[in-house]
């Protein structure tokens, strides 16, 4: 639109310039009296010489304007010549007749005729006529005064608030004075007067008025005629009356709609401002129109903008002047409007963000019409404003939706357009042309004919990094250097499509790219003479063949087709170099995978992958030398050329880049078929394809990453974190960066370790705003509110571990029924987790992928409670409110699916106030800026905000804020909130969540996610169900097989002494008994899980050796051939009987329940942890943030582990005494001896088994059982207790047990010489790596110490009153504050005498390794010898040493971690290294020494043991404790390789620890309570494929 009036090409005409003298001189002059030269004039002699003072120029311009074609009914631009004086006293007439609107609301009618025959002019309104009367003071009618005198005016009080375009006093008179005649007409209701007089000779002549009656309504009529003489003209030209023309047309627009305005008796067609907008940029529909925003702001202020072709342009009016020049009124409006473009720009385009506003501004044309109180002009002339903003008695503020409208109107695309031109002369700038040897481009291999006369048949090679630039360049050994060059990459390539200007010019990676090929900006590609002036004639892309190499991919591609796409039009132009990412091979067979879609095809097919080496090439680095050698070797199979095939193509890179295109690419996305692949077996990729079937798998890999899943709520890394925490039983504080690692080694995370640490971080955090729950718990800095999270610590200062209302969450019942993911054959994550309420509620999420992203608040964990609750009941969800806890404000519905949120505010006095919460999501540090910001006064505005104090901590806000008096009444009369920015709003309107099936859904409501939610855990419980309803039905048959087999051999009719295994195994089958084999998974195995719900180790993977048939086709019955000996006992046996019945009753409970009946119990478990979890939050707050925290426990800390507190509802463990040092011994002696040591060691307080290197506080306890054992408990070392053994008479009954004992010791070297008890503190090289024993597996056979609480101190089980009586006689009484001895003595037995060897091997073997039936650290005997020696006498097998050779350990995995604190020898702890992930090195498993407990009475016999409760969910922090007479009763598959005296070779799986207090009577040991057992469990479990998912 061209320039308004007065806004360019000013040209001024000569017409009335005085003649210059002869030849152009001057005429000489003449002298001058004083009088001549100072003149007073009178000011009507003034404005006459010199008038442009006061109308402006009298001399004639010429310039563009627009004019009103009264033809077209339209404004046109057209060239005019015409005297701005002349103008000017013709528009002071008409705003006289404009202003008389505001005085009188009535009139509605202004007429305006033009007559350039007369040369006169006429103005008439029917508003309220000038009052007929005389001035009193003046002595004159007021309408004489008012047009014939200078200098007066009704509008000088400055008080009075005037919306009128009169001011200084001189308006009308200048009319009057630049007129030749001039005459006033009124009418006056009121006086009933009509009032004329006529002025002429430029007002120096007045005729006297007339006065006459009248009833009739008022008007005001002035009809004048100009001296035309005086503007240098002759008579109303044609340019003249077409400016006043428009000039009548512009009061129609800018007057009240009511008024009616008519231009020589026709009326203008103009009703309002905005049918005023339209003559100029056309009606809306019409042909040719632009686009344009309007809005009436309000009664004041009207505004319309539309685009600009040609510059800024402006039509502004104030108090119905025409301020051609603008002013602060349209500064006021256009700053806003550049303000919201700039902000639309700089997300369109970032290098928008250099642009300057006047260049926003040349593409706007901006229409004003305002009223402004008491308006000042920087001249009569009134063409420019200069009132400031703060005085304009009101403001123009543009809403958002108008501001979105505007750049939505076009004005945005024309100024990217003019962006876009501008670039491409930047980027033109650094074009270099063709070299042909370059310099200072670091890491670059340059072909040797680069830039030479053969530089079309070079190939540049980008690679993605440096390892695959090694790979490259040792490829290029086998083809050569001189036609090939490479490059690396520093990852991802800028995607210049929509980036800034700048952000391009500044990318040293592009610009280098650029260089090396030797493209040019602005250079069209069409030909091959413009190939020729390349460097390279090939570009090839080397990229790993995961989802981020094909990104590379396309990256690069977007590159060349934002600036070249010419280039991507040449066959054979680009190509990329592929490699393997699977290869799988099989003796000398070996295929390759390019795509994991391919390898997955190809290994359904496949009946078996045994005997197949599957290999993962994640990388490129993964690849050998010798493998590059191999690529290269056959680049026919390894090299794609990409293929054009039409413009289409060209639409598919914008559709995947462009910001524009977001709709679009959840369409594509949507599209997605599963298991599509390139082809690499052809040698061309077309570019639809590679979109397609390669880049789209990025872009849903992307979404995958940023948007959580409906029924968890997870992201796969905060899926993957949990899973390793679950794994790993995080009980115990671990630095963040340690558990990162833990996580990407066990959960196959394969991304940056800091995304890995930050998403860490984000589930710890629980300040306001954050989590509502925080599933981990934050032991240090990890952010607050001050900056939203922002100011945590680093990774490595910082510890977490699992909160307890964790486990509340998501049950541990539910973790075998999971569907786990595998990666590289090892199991990982589930699919997602099934918590008991749907957690993306709870926690809300955000994630931004490609094509979507999501945003979901947080609500009240009660009120979905309550929500899932109703929906049991069959009734429907009620609509819930987002709630963040801690958060003070207020949260309310506003408009359809968004709530107004509002901080607190509340005034103290006069110039207070106090804020005490800010809006969620807006920061305290945040908030200090914006305060700091209103401070600072703009535009010459008194600052609104004096001063503020802050009183706020890390967890609350308080802001005290000073102001001004009148700056509180602004703020009261606005709002504090508003005034003060403290609202903001939430939306429910992109609630966009991966289903159950892994689509993309965008959710209607939270109602929705719920009814989905709903579904999936109802499903979950009854899969659960049914799974735990087949392990009881399992666990009973296996029982009931059990107790037959006991019975079967106590009564004979099974014989199982010197059987082989095989012929045992066909006995069994033929007498029925099942043959149980564990069940192989449904799933992926997971921590150690099996289908039965077993620990068990990991499938082999893909590939692994399969051997072992024979064994495991004796499996079947391991169950049963693995128990241990003193299962035959009648007590065993009914306690095996009083299980199956206890199961059976578990079961019938368990089906008498709906699967809506466990998820009301999981709701109320998990109702009872929430209210502990913010009990706990209460007392952190109130006190220092970690005061609550666990402590670890420190090493020889001289307190006994049995001091700790147990609840009371758990079985005490049985109480060991401590052992005593004999100095000397005969050999019944020294069997007693080495009995009391090993029930000691085997014994003790704690499983044994167990690798106590994990956990700080076990090591500590285990420390202070040492140090009981030392000194009392004190911690300090000091000579073990000496006791001299009672010596029994020759007759009583121990003296052959003693004999035979001695004997089997002594024939296996056991009886070792008496060391000093100082000795003990020295450290001895541990033995060697045993396999894992239960926890504690021990028969205590002897009890030495009285450890039962009722029998004689040393006397053996089962011995008379005169034996006990005998040993009380010779023992003395052992001191007040020592421990008593062990009493417990482990003994295995060999049925199979596998080892050869001729003697029993006891269970002290187990101290140091292994003990069990079969292989090293086992007993050998023949198995007659061994049952009559037991006949004979049960107490014949009472200690013996370690064996030499015990079994190796299952192998661990190689890891690392901060080494524990050493035990002491005496404690003879397997403590060792653990890795640094808290994950123990294996070391052998040697028996220790425990402090001795209180005594706890024995369990009587008769009573059965309770059955494990698997149905109930267990604490998430403690352990479970069973009493039962079965130690090996949660073993299903029936193995149990470190049971004592097992029948027949175990399965090698871990059991619980037994020992034996009273007569006979057999009670399991309870575990320990202790965090630090449940972390040495994990360790053990770790070590023996036990992940910790199962008991």
């Amino acid at each position: 639109m061209s320039a308004p009036l007065g806004t360019s090409n000013v040209a001024e005409a000569n017409a009335c310039r005085a003649p210059a003298g002869p030849a152009g001189k001057a005429p000489a002059a003449k002298p001058r009296t004083v009088e001549q030269t100072y003149q007073k004039l009178t000011q009507l002699e003034h404005i006459l010489l010199r008038p442009d003072t006061y109308i402006g120029s009298v001399e004639a311009v010429t310039q563009q304007a627009w004019v009103y074609d009264r033809v077209a009914k339209r404004m046109a631009p057209r060239t005019l010549t015409y005297v701005p004086g002349l103008y000017k006293i013709f528009d002071e007439i008409l705003v006289n007749a404009a202003d008389n609107k505001q005085r009188d609301g009535s009139m509605d009618t202004i007429k305006v005729e033009i007559s350039r025959e007369r040369g006169t002019i006429a103005v008439y309104n029917n508003g309220q006529g000038i009052p007929v009367e005389i001035h009193k003071e003046h002595g004159c009618y007021v309408p004489e005064l008012v047009f014939g005198h200078l200098l007066t005016s009704s509008n000088y009080d400055d008080d009075e608030q005037k919306v009128t375009g009169g001011r200084n006093g001189y308006g009308a008179k200048l009319a009057n004075i630049f007129s030749t005649e001039f005459i006033v007409e009124t009418s006056d209701c009121k006086s009933g007067l009509q009032y004329k007089q006529t002025f002429s000779n430029n007002m120096r002549a007045r005729g006297k008025p007339t006065t006459k009656p009248t009833s009739k309504a008022d008007w005001t009529r002035i009809t004048f005629t100009p001296d035309l003489a005086k503007f240098g003209m002759a008579e109303l030209d044609e340019d003249i009356c077409a400016l006043m023309a428009r000039r009548v047309v512009d009061l129609a627009g800018c007057t009240d709609r009511t008024v009616k305005v008519y231009l020589d008796g026709e009326r203008v067609p103009v009703a309002d401002f905005k049918s005023y907008v339209d003559l100029y940029i056309g009606a809306k529909g019409s042909e040719g129109a632009k686009p344009r925003v309007y809005e009436k702001v309000s009664e004041r202020w009207e505004v319309c903008v539309a685009p600009s072709d040609d510059g800024f342009a402006q039509v502004s009016f104030v108090n119905s002047i025409a301020t051609t020049k603008g002013g602060k009124h349209v500064d006021h409006v256009v700053d806003q409007l550049v303000a919201k473009l700039m902000e639309v720009l700089k997300k369109k385009d970032k290098s928008a963000g250099a642009l300057k506003p006047h260049a926003i501004k040349g593409h706007l044309s901006v229409f004003i019409n305002c009223l402004i109180v008491n308006a000042a002009f920087d001249s009569q002339t009134k063409e420019h404003m200069t009132l400031v903003p703060s005085k304009f008695g009101s403001k123009c503020e543009l809403d958002d939706k108008f501001l979105k409208q505007v750049a939505g109107c076009g004005v945005v695309e024309a100024i990217l357009e003019f962006l876009s031109h501008k670039n491409q002369k930047d980027l033109a700038k650094t074009n270099k042309g063709k070299r042909e040897r370059l310099t200072g481009i670091s890491k670059l291999d340059d072909a040797n004919e680069a830039g030479g006369r053969r530089s079309r048949e070079c190939t540049l090679i980008l690679t993605e990094g440096d390892s695959a630039k090694a790979l490259a360049v040792s490829g290029l050994s086998v083809i050569g250097r001189d036609f090939y060059g490479v490059f690396p990459l520093r990852g991802k390539l800028l995607n210049v499509r929509e980036a800034a200007h700048k952000t391009v010019m500044d990318n040293a990676e592009l610009t280098h790219i650029k260089q090396i090929m030797g493209l040019q900006h602005g250079k069209k590609y069409t030909d091959d003479a413009s190939l020729n002036t390349l460097r390279y004639g090939h570009l090839m892309i080397m990229t790993d063949q995961d989802h981020d190499g094909s990104h590379i991919k396309g990256l690069v591609i977007n590159y060349l087709h934002v600036f070249w796409p010419e280039l991507l039009q040449h066959a054979g132009f680009l190509q990329e170099f592929v490699t393997p990412i699977v290869k799988a091979s099989k003796a000398r067979t070996e295929i390759s995978f390019f795509t994991l879609p391919e390898y997955d095809e190809w290994r359904e097919a496949q009946p078996s992958l045994r005997g197949w080496n599957i290999k993962y090439y994640k990388g490129l680095g993964t690849s050998t030398s010798a493998e590059a050698k191999e690529y290269f070797s056959d680049l026919d199979k390894h090299e794609l050329t990409f293929e054009w095939q039409g413009e289409a193509d060209g639409a598919l890179f914008e559709l995947a880049f462009s910001k524009k295109k977001a709709d679009e690419r959840k369409a594509w996305l949507a599209n997605y078929t599963p298991g599509a692949h390139v082809d690499h077996s052809q040698r061309t990729l077309p570019y639809d394809d590679f979109i397609n079937k390669e880049l789209i798998l990025f872009s849903r890999a992307d979404c995958v990453r940023s948007i959580p899943s409906v029924v968890d709520g997870f992201k796969p890394g905060q899926r993957k974190i949990l899973f390793a925490c679950f794994k790993r039983k995080l009980k115990g504080e671990v630095k963040v960066a340690q558990l990162s690692g833990y996580i990407g080694e066990h959960s196959a995370y394969h991304h940056g370790e800091q995304s890995l640490q930050g998403a860490i971080v984000n589930m710890a955090q629980d300040y306001v705003g954050a989590n509502n729950i925080n599933l981990l718990h934050p032991a240090g800095q990890f952010g607050t509110r001050l900056q939203g999270g922002k100011d945590h610590a680093s990774a490595r200062y910082i510890f977490t571990r699992l909160s307890p209302i964790t486990r509340a969450l998501f049950p541990e019942a539910d973790d075998p029924v999971l569907a786990y993911l595998e990666d590289d054959g090892m199991p990982i994550e589930p699919t997602f987790y099934v918590p008991v309420l749907p957690m993306v509620l709870v926690n809300g999420a955000d994630g931004i992928g490609t094509g979507w992203a999501t945003s979901v608040p947080n609500y009240n964990p009660r009120e979905i409670v309550a929500n899932l609750r109703r929906m049991m009941d069959g009734a429907q969800p009620e609509p819930m409110t987002p709630w963040y806890r801690g958060f003070a404000g207020l949260i309310e519905p506003a408009k359809a699916g968004s709530y107004s949120v509002c901080g607190r505010i509340e005034q103290l006095d006069a110039t207070t106030v106090l804020i005490s919460e800010l809006p969620l999501k807006k920061w305290t540090q945040d908030y200090k800026e914006t305060l700091e910001t209103m401070m600072l006064g703009k535009d010459g505005e008194t600052a609104f905000v004096t001063d503020f104090k802050e009183h706020h901590t890390d967890t609350t806000v308080s802001f005290t804020v000073t102001l001004s008096e009148q700056a509180m009444a602004a703020a009261l009369s606005e709002g504090l909130l508003k005034k003060f920015k403290l609202t903001s709003t939430l939306a429910e309107s992109n609630l966009v969540l991966w289903d159950e099936h892994g689509r993309l859904k965008k959710y209607a409501s939270t109602a929705e996610i719920l009814a989905e939610f709903y579904d999936v855990r109802q499903r979950t419980y009854g899969e659960r169900k049914a799974w735990q309803t087949d392990r009881l039905s399992a666990d009973w048959d296996k029982l009931q097989n059990k107790a037959r087999f006991i019975q079967a051999v106590v009564d004979g009719e099974l014989v199982i002494a010197n059987q082989a295994k095989a012929a045992l195994v066909e006995a069994l089958r033929l007498r029925g008994y099942a043959s149980i084999q564990p069940d192989k998974p449904k799933r992926p195995l997971v921590a150690g899980v099996d289908a039965d719900g077993d620990v068990a180790a990991a499938e082999p993977t893909e590939g692994a050796d399969g051997g072992g048939d024979a064994e495991r086709g004796h499996g079947g019955y391991d169950y049963l051939l693995s128990m241990p000996l003193w299962s035959l006992t009648a007590e065993r046996l009914a306690a095996l009987r009083a299980e199956c019945a206890s199961k059976e009753r578990e079961l019938n409970e368990l089906l008498g329940k709906s699967a809506l009946d466990l998820w009301r119990h999981d709701l109320d478990v998990f109702e009872a942890a929430y209210d502990e979890f913010l009990r706990d939050k209460d007392e952190t707050e109130a006190s220092a943030a970690a005061s609550k925290a666990r402590k670890p426990a420190k090493i020889a800390t001289g307190k006994s582990a049995a001091a700790r507190p147990k609840p009371a509802a758990k079985p005490k463990p049985v109480a060991p005494a401590a052992p005593f040092a004999p100095s000397a011994a005969p050999a019944h002696k020294a069997a007693h001896s080495a009995a009391s040591g090993a029930g000691a060691r085997a014994g003790g307080s704690r499983p044994a088994a167990r690798d106590t290197s994990g956990s700080d506080s076990e090591s500590a306890s285990n420390s202070d059982s040492d140090s009981d054992f030392n000194a009392g408990g004190k911690g300090k070392a000091v000579p073990a207790i000496k006791r001299k053994l009672p010596q029994p008479p020759a007759t009583a009954p121990l003296a052959p047990i003693f004999a035979k004992a001695a004997a089997a010791a002594a024939k296996v070297g056991a009886v070792a010489k008496p060391k000093p008890a100082a000795a003990a503190s020295k450290p001895k090289p541990p033995p060697k790596p045993a396999a894992p024993r239960s926890a504690g597996a021990s028969a205590a056979v002897v009890d030495l110490a009285n450890s039962d609480g009722d029998e004689e101190e040393g006397a053996p089980l089962g011995a008379t009153l005169a034996e006990r009586l005998a040993l009380r006689a010779v023992a003395p009484p052992l001191p007040p504050k020592a421990k008593r001895p062990a009493a417990a003595v482990a003994q295995t037995i060999d049925l199979n005498d596998d080892d050869g060897g001729a003697v029993p091997k006891p269970a002290a073997a187990a101290a140091a390794g292994r003990g069990g039936m079969g292989g090293a650290g086992g007993g050998g005997d023949a198995l007659g010898e061994v049952l009559a020696a037991a006949s004979a006498d049960p107490f014949a097998f009472a200690a013996r040493p370690p064996a030499k050779k015990p079994r190796a350990a299952p192998a661990a995995k190689p890891v690392k971690r901060k080494p524990a604190a050493r035990e002491s020898e005496s404690d003879a702890s397997p403590s060792g290294s653990d890795d640094e992930y808290g994950e123990p090195v294996r070391k052998p498993a040697v028996k220790k020494a425990a402090a001795a407990k209180p005594r706890a009475k024995p369990a009587a016999a008769s009573k059965p043991a309770p059955a494990v409760a698997a149905l109930k969910p267990k604490p998430p922090a403690k352990r479970a404790k069973h009493v039962s007479s079965d130690d090996d009763d949660h073993d299903d598959d029936g193995a149990d390789e470190n049971a004592p005296l097992p029948l027949a070779a175990a399965s090698r799986r871990p059991a619980r620890q037994a020992a034996v207090s009273g007569r006979g009577k057999w009670v399991e040991r309870a575990a320990s309570e202790s965090d630090s057992e449940d972390e040495a469990s994990e360790s053990e479990d770790e070590a023996s494929g036990d992940d910790g998912y199962a008991e």
